[in-house]
């Protein structure tokens, strides 16, 4: 039985290493450099075809969407090296002065050929062409080289599917929600007694450190987005985007939020000390609130992330459910609170910012509120992405239409309900 285990544990951490992106990525590249070599052995006059696998090693990427934006401007950056180089053979030959011309010359054609991060491999490629006898045939091998990296280099991802990175996204996102759950269920049991200034300052310099969370997640995010663009695998890969990267933008506001309210209630420790923040009943009142919002955070980051029609439907019930006992548990803290400041008027102030940084998150996380987001995002997606390619537009319209795709029940029942609201 133990033997079992131990084989099941290995056979999970293998898959896990997989699908791994280092991992990926290395088996890759290695596959699309070495068959782009062989490959140029045969097509290039060069003995030692070395350009084409490095083509292909820096055009492989993890995602379909940048190995194709990336093949493009490599080639591009190539040829217009290339053709730098030749022009400048014939007029001035290799001196240290038309060596300094050339490079200034590249660069600025890099600029003026949109190539991005492709800049310096213009006047790489325009140094070792010019640095030859035999231009053209150097010129020529180049040029066959690094298409042939290219193309390989697509041929592989096309063939060794690269995956679709939602799920590591997804628990990306989940992560965030439960470490802004514990940070709020920390708050609240210190709020029920007496807070010292210290441990409130804990407390917030704790919220301030989730600042370096969010930009983990936003990076896996974009990873993400990118795996969903051009791939042949995803259909609605525009509505899964956007459904991520609101469900992010909520949370981000929350964590912002939740960073104002431990400033709140560490002013409110400075204020107060050395008595406790609030009475007993008041206390206790904060640390229910507080509670329930936590839960609602990780339901709404289950809503968010789910794939599974029953899932998002029961995620979306039990966010419901959550933030109505919430905004219940927030009026009764707010008529506590107001006969607080009725006895002592001292700490109005901060006892409206609470309530006020709670109302914030409980409307951030409204389901309506984020079926009117999920839309307004989707339209401005779809507007600029018209905008921007017209055709391919038309066509996947045309496509779509002719197929009669329609969004599926899972992500409509998921991300609060925003496709039958549309309606």
């Amino acid at each position: 039985m133990r033997d079992v285990r131990a084989w099941t544990a290995s056979a999970v951490r293998f898959v896990k290493r997989r699908r791994d992106p280092v991992v990926v990525q290395t088996l890759r590249s290695a596959v699309a450099a070495t068959v782009a070599y062989v490959v140029a052995l045969r097509l290039s006059p060069e003995p030692a075809p070395l350009t084409a696998p490095l083509t292909a090693l820096l055009v492989v990427q993890v995602t379909l969407y940048a190995t194709l934006t990336n093949g493009i401007r490599r080639v591009n950056s190539v040829v217009a090296g290339v053709l730098v180089a030749v022009a400048f053979s014939l007029l001035v030959g290799l001196t240290w002065w038309s060596l300094a011309l050339l490079i200034v010359a590249s660069l600025v054609v890099g600029r003026l050929v949109r190539v991005e991060e492709y800049v310096p491999e213009v006047a790489i490629s325009a140094m070792l062409v010019l640095g030859v006898t035999t231009v053209s045939d150097t010129a020529w091998a180049r040029v066959v080289e690094t298409l042939i990296g290219a193309v390989v280099g697509l041929g592989c991802n096309l063939l060794l599917a690269p995956p679709v990175w939602v799920e590591e996204a997804g628990e990306s996102i989940d992560g965030l929600a439960r470490r802004l759950r514990q940070l709020m269920l920390r708050i609240g049991e210190e709020a029920a007694g007496r807070t010292p200034v210290e441990r409130a300052e804990q407390r917030l310099h704790e919220a301030r450190r989730l600042d370096h969370d969010i930009v983990e997640v936003d990076a896996a995010l974009r990873q993400a987005e990118d795996s969903l663009r051009l791939n042949p695998r995803v259909r609605e890969g525009l509505l899964h985007r956007v459904v991520l990267r609101t469900g992010l933008d909520t949370l981000e506001i929350c964590t912002v939020v939740m960073r104002v309210l431990a400033r709140t209630f560490t002013d409110l420790a400075k204020e107060r000390d050395p008595e406790p923040l609030f009475t007993p009943e008041t206390g206790a009142a904060v640390e229910r609130l507080l509670s329930e919002i936590a839960d609602a955070v990780v339901s709404f980051a289950v809503l968010v992330t789910t794939h599974v029609s029953v899932s998002a439907e029961s995620a979306e019930s039990r966010l419901a459910a959550e933030l109505r006992q919430a905004s219940a548990s927030r009026d009764k803290l707010a008529q506590l609170l107001l006969e607080e400041v009725q006895r002592d008027a001292r700490t109005w102030q901060l006892y409206g910012a609470v309530l006020t940084e709670v109302n914030r998150i409980l409307d951030e996380m409204d389901t309506e509120h984020r079926s009117r987001r999920l839309l307004e995002e989707l339209d401005r997606t779809s507007q600029e992405q018209r905008e921007r390619m017209p055709r391919l537009t038309r066509l996947r319209e045309s496509l779509r239409d002719s197929e009669r795709l329609r969004v599926p029940e899972v992500l409509r029942r998921n991300h609060g309900g925003a496709e039958r609201r549309s309606r």
